[in-house]
């Protein structure tokens, strides 16, 4: 959990982590407009909270003595200026970091042994497959437990059997821990992910084959996809065709979940798997939301996503809609075409300005005939852009 004022600097801490820890789940909050956190605050369902010295009419110190009164409390990592250092550790920091000038690899190095240390109570350790030969969660009944994909701090991902029918299926489950408030927002994630994806019968999103609800968890079996993800057949090469090929079947597979009022938010290569037959499933709808719905668990200005392929306004954390999905095709469909993104720096907040404000860059010349839809893809402006998925297909 990032805890600190500025809508930058939480970004900015949101990106060293994920650049590390690509699968982290980062709740961010701003106590300059959501207000302070209250003294019951626990901070249970986090292995570690960031927190930073823009907290309002706070000071930092305080904040860290009543963290350091709440027994059980996750380690706190703070952020502030030189003189802050000595007052911070007395205080009950595990660690100490400048505000200004912040060093990814010392950070990623002291952050991951304070994990380590924590490892004995973090969420993660206590996820669902203690011994991997009884299966999945002793709660979850008809499947047979293949091997563990991936664990975040609130769910994990296995590769499972259907007792039923043999079938191979990827099974989704979320552990909710009891009377804990942050516990039960994810549990609400999770669930509206399953009904957000439920809706929607497309060749190209994800299938979607049952859901369970216990007292403590909830799980949702999908449809394996054994054909690795975009990313991975971006780094090994497409061919022009193959590029164009896959951007129809995203650009179909938007265009059916904006049709019902869905915006997907974090739309990358990594959320786009293949099946054995080479066709497209977009997948991964946990950071998506209903357009007509108020956010609910988050405030209004939090920034999602992944920065190599945010938006102008969603990486500005001002509102967004279904031309947001669209600038992110865009920026994939440049790197399916080329095998490089369109904007590199060498910070989260420098990709971000030059989604902004720097040109697309030119394409080679023997793809120069797909740069008037790119323009239109990625222009810096949503009134600028192709106002539909459909109008990609129409370009093409």
């Amino acid at each position: 959990m990032i805890i600190d004022g500025q809508a930058e600097f939480r970004t900015l801490l949101m990106h060293h982590v994920t650049t590390h820890w690509p699968e982290a789940i980062i709740r961010a909050y701003d106590p300059t407009s959501a207000g302070h956190l209250p003294a019951e605050f626990s901070g249970a369902g986090n292995d570690v909270i960031l927190l930073g010295d823009q907290l309002g009419d706070r000071q930092g110190p305080d904040v860290l003595r009543q963290f350091s009164k709440v027994r059980g409390f996750p380690p706190v990592v703070y952020f502030g200026a030189r003189d802050e250092e000595s007052a911070a550790i007395r205080a009950g920091a595990a660690g100490f970091f400048l505000r200004d000038g912040l060093r990814h690899d010392g950070f990623i190095v002291r952050l991951s042994d304070i994990l380590v240390q924590r490892r004995s109570v973090a969420s993660t350790a206590a996820l669902f497959v203690g011994d991997e030969r009884t299966g999945i969660h002793p709660l979850i009944r008809g499947y047979n437990f293949i091997r563990k994909l991936s664990t975040s701090s609130h769910s994990a991902i296995y590769l499972a059997e259907r007792v039923s029918n043999g079938q191979e299926v990827v099974l989704k489950v979320l552990r909710q821990v009891p009377d804990v408030i942050d516990s039960i927002g994810a549990f609400d994630r999770f669930l509206q992910e399953y009904e957000l994806i439920a809706e929607i019968d497309h060749p190209n999103i994800v299938r979607i084959f049952d859901l369970g609800v216990g007292d403590d968890h909830a799980h949702i079996a999908m449809e394996y996809l054994g054909g690795g993800d975009l990313r991975q057949r971006i780094a090994a090469g497409l061919g022009e065709e193959e590029a164009i090929r896959f951007l129809r079947q995203i650009a179909s597979a938007l265009g059916e979940i904006h049709e019902v009022g869905i915006l997907h938010r974090d739309l990358k290569p990594g959320n786009i798997m293949l099946r054995s037959d080479d066709s497209i499933a977009l997948i991964d709808f946990g950071l998506a939301k209903r357009m007509r719905l108020q956010m609910e668990i988050t405030d209004e200005g939090e920034i999602f996503g992944t920065p190599y392929y945010m938006s102008p306004e969603q990486g500005h954390g001002t509102g967004i809609d279904h031309r947001s999905d669209i600038y992110s095709l865009g920026v994939i469909f440049y790197e399916m075409l080329t095998g490089e993104k369109p904007f590199r720096a060498d910070t989260a907040m420098g990709i971000i300005y030059k989604h902004a404000h720097a040109s697309v860059p030119s394409l080679p010349s023997d793809l120069a005939q797909h740069e008037a839809l790119l323009n239109k893809m990625l222009a810096k402006l949503p009134e600028d852009r192709l106002q539909s998925a459909s109008e990609v297909e129409q370009w093409l």
